[in-house]
């Protein structure tokens, strides 16, 4: 009996990549890839391990998981990813369900691992998390085909004192833009129209592969590539951002106009116990900057809110600094204490029922933000990536340029002419909150 493998992701798009990999080099095994966990013979739980709630979720789902060699198939059950590189010896002295573990260093031999685990071997394979693949690995893309991540490095040299991805993680690690470049251009012959660039720390791309920062460069060659319509970046860590990559996303008509560029708080004293680059005034400057050079630009954040010591004041001039900044996009986290991290060991941590008022004050000041910033759209032609059908409302719905897929805002379209995967030119006439409405043009 040929066997049946499932793979299940938590976590980020990063985790995405490594399960696509994962997928790609199991299939070349000549096991079997299922959707469906009830018919898996082996299941595969690549984890997140950042914040608690991830681990709750990651552990969860093991169990859940666990659970089916009761009810049905399943013969082994392997688990990845951060939460296993971090806890392994935790994890198979708790959970004796689990049949063979990998961390986020050793995926690439996930069929080996596979085939112990089927022997009854119980095989753990967790070494340096440095690992990077600098060829092109199978890979089985389970987003939408016209839309892939490509991971452009590995790990992080930040230090961030809230943040454990380095121990799961490893230092800093760029691809060589030989191989990133060879895997647009598989995607691309693949059909895939809309390349995002990710990494824990993308603006630092290649300066420790080549001479200085190099994202620049390599964003006008993956535009290059036949095929490629967008490029999107992600993950741009303000404390690197230079005037060249501002002039590269605005003259290059294929790169995106949106940058997701993490800041994490407003407040000097607390930027500085974070261990963040820059103060409030590098901010403030680099976002006007970044404004003035690329006008139509649409810009996402993310804040953690409660970090141990925010004070009422700071939150609130926190709050003016969300009002004053006007960011298109706006993601808001509650600080986790992290074990192992600088910042759970300081002092006037913050009650959990302050951390989530402070969260949804802010996103309920970005609701009416998101809205005004909408609205300048209206009356503009925006081209529009078709993502799916509504038969019932006969729309089609689609992204613009302006919004990353799954976390921001959608297009409603009437009169489509254009089919999915294919990018239609929209006359908006409506908006909203975070999605725009528009019609069709011939």
């Amino acid at each position: 009996m040929t066997e049946k493998v499932k793979v299940v992701t938590l976590g980020c798009e990063k985790n995405l990549v490594d399960s696509e990999i994962m997928s790609g080099l199991i299939h070349e095994r000549g096991y079997i890839l299922v959707d469906d966990k009830e018919e898996a013979t082996v299941i595969i739980v690549n984890t997140c391990g950042f914040i608690d709630a991830a681990k709750e979720e990651s552990v969860n789902t093991i169990l859940d998981m666990a659970e089916l060699k009761e009810t049905a198939n399943l013969k082994a059950l392997i688990v990845s990813g951060c939460l296993t590189q971090r806890y392994k010896k935790e994890l198979m002295y708790e959970m004796p369900e689990i049949d063979g573990i990998v961390g986020t260093g050793d995926f690439d031999k996930i069929g080996q691992i596979v085939d112990e685990a089927l022997r009854g071997r119980k095989p753990i394979y967790v070494g340096n998390p440095a690992f990077n693949y600098d060829q092109v690995l199978p890979r089985r893309v389970s987003t939408p085909r016209y839309t892939a991540y490509v991971k452009i490095a590995e790990g992080c040299d930040n230090a961030c004192t809230f943040c454990s991805i380095p121990i799961m993680r490893g230092k800093f690690k760029s691809r060589s833009m030989e191989s990133i470049l060879a895997e647009v251009e598989n995607l691309a012959s693949q059909g895939v129209k809309e390349i995002s660039l990710i990494a824990q720390d993308s603006t630092n791309y290649g300066t420790d592969l080549y001479d200085g920062f190099m994202l620049p460069v390599l964003m006008n060659k993956v535009s290059e590539v036949p095929g490629v319509e967008w490029v999107r970046l992600h993950y741009a860590y303000p404390g690197f951002f230079s005037e060249e990559l501002m002039e590269t996303i605005a003259s290059n008509p294929k790169i995106c106009k949106y940058i997701d560029m993490p800041l994490q708080h407003s407040e000097d004293a607390i930027l500085k116990r974070m261990r963040r680059p820059g103060r409030q005034r590098d901010s403030r400057e680099l976002i006007h900057n970044i404004r003035k050079s690329i006008p139509e630009v649409s810009l996402r954040t993310s804040l953690i809110v409660g970090f141990p010591g925010e004070t009422d004041e700071e939150f609130n001039r926190l709050a003016d600094f969300v009002k004053e900044m006007k960011f298109d996009r706006l993601g808001v986290f509650t600080y986790s204490q992290e074990e192992d991290t600088p910042a759970s060991r300081l002092p006037n941590q913050v009650p959990d029922d302050v951390k989530e008022w402070r969260a949804n004050t802010l996103m309920e000041l970005q609701r009416q933000i998101s809205k005004d910033n909408s609205g300048r759209f209206i009356g503009k032609e925006l081209d529009v990536l078709v993502e799916r059908y509504d038969g019932r409302n006969d729309i089609y719905i689609g992204r613009s340029q302006y919004d990353a897929p799954e976390i921001d805002g959608e297009v409603f379209i009437t009169r489509c002419t254009k089919g999915i995967g294919e990018i239609a030119r929209v006359r908006i006439t409506h908006s909203y909150e975070f999605d725009l409405s528009g019609e069709g043009m011939a």
